[in-house]
């Protein structure tokens, strides 16, 4: 019943503040039942750049509110619990980039989107999982020197595809959920779901995502997993995926491939979070507020991936 009644509030404040609500795919499933829009990080910021609201709820972590804002200087972004942070993101700091580019200045930097806005006024083009393979092929087909940051393994995965060229430099950074994902625990799955295709995201381990059936963004699994005929699906990637899938695929099976694929900060932003974001009230919230240089600069990198990825 408190879950209904904290929801039929969001939907009236909702409408009083000219507000959207985004969620991402990892968020708790009573808050991606509240969105107005569910997806990954830059889907969602590129949803929030388009639409008229004036108010944007961004049920995520830290740098995915940061990328709103950067792409929708004048509105409002507010993210509801404001210690949502990255361990990606906090691997690379400003300062030891900023070294690094001083000491290489012939490099590319080309920058995850999990990075906060301030690296990223340092990159010179920004990437998502969907895109990444794309635009790095793009700039070592002109012979660029690159330093791509800061997850290591889908670095690594993109050195792998491309064995027979020279190999791009990494930051050593990764997300934990996926790095410590292990061979191992996809072979007792596959003992118990034989069947089961294997779907993984590319900032595991590239031994993992060698025995992969699919690899590819948050999305692009839920596209995978639309389209196939296999019925059955080990999954790879935190569990608030299985919001969607389910949703999408109610008569298919998913078996999560560790039962350790749980990010604590995305699981932080309960409903009550979300209605006093909306109210912005209490001490969890946050307004997300840039400096117009930072945005400036961040957006650069950010709209050279859009003229890179089209």
């Amino acid at each position: 019943m408190e879950i209904l009644e904290i929801t039929k509030r969001i939907q009236e404040l909702k409408k009083q503040k000219n507000a959207i609500i985004l969620a991402h795919y990892y968020q708790n499933p009573e808050v991606q039942a509240v969105a107005d829009y569910i997806g990954d990080s830059y889907q969602l910021s590129k949803i929030a750049k388009a639409n008229t609201a004036s108010v944007i709820i961004f049920c995520g972590v830290h740098f995915m509110a940061e990328t709103a804002k950067i792409l929708s200087p004048h509105k409002k972004v507010i993210l509801p619990v404001k210690n949502a942070g990255c361990s990606m993101a906090d691997s690379i700091s400003y300062e030891n980039l900023l070294k690094f580019k001083h000491e290489n200045p012939n490099y590319i930097i080309i920058g995850y989107v999990n990075t906060s806005a301030i690296v990223k006024t340092l990159c010179d083009v920004c990437v998502t999982s969907s895109n990444a393979i794309k635009i790095i092929n793009h700039y070592k087909k002109m012979g660029k020197k690159i330093m791509y940051v800061p997850d290591q393994n889908l670095a690594k995965y993109v050195n792998y595809l491309n064995q027979n060229n020279p190999t791009i430099d990494f930051w050593d950074g990764e997300c934990y959920i996926h790095h410590n994902l292990t061979v191992d625990e996809l072979a007792r799955q596959k003992t118990f779901h034989p069947n089961a295709k294997v779907i993984l995201h590319p900032e595991a381990r590239l031994d993992l995502l060698q025995k992969a059936d699919f690899i590819g963004s948050t999305k692009e699994m839920l596209d995978y997993v639309k389209k196939s005929d296999a019925t059955e699906f080990i999954v790879g990637t935190e569990e608030g995926i299985r919001y969607c899938l389910e949703k999408d695929n109610p008569t298919k099976k998913f078996y999560m491939l560790s039962p350790k694929l749980v990010c604590g900060t995305m699981k932080m932003t309960k409903l009550i979070d979300v209605e006093n974001a909306l109210l912005e009230q209490g001490n969890r919230y946050e307004e997300i507020k840039l400096d117009q240089e930072t945005i400036e600069l961040a957006g650069k990198a950010l709209n050279k991936m859009l003229e890179l990825s089209e």
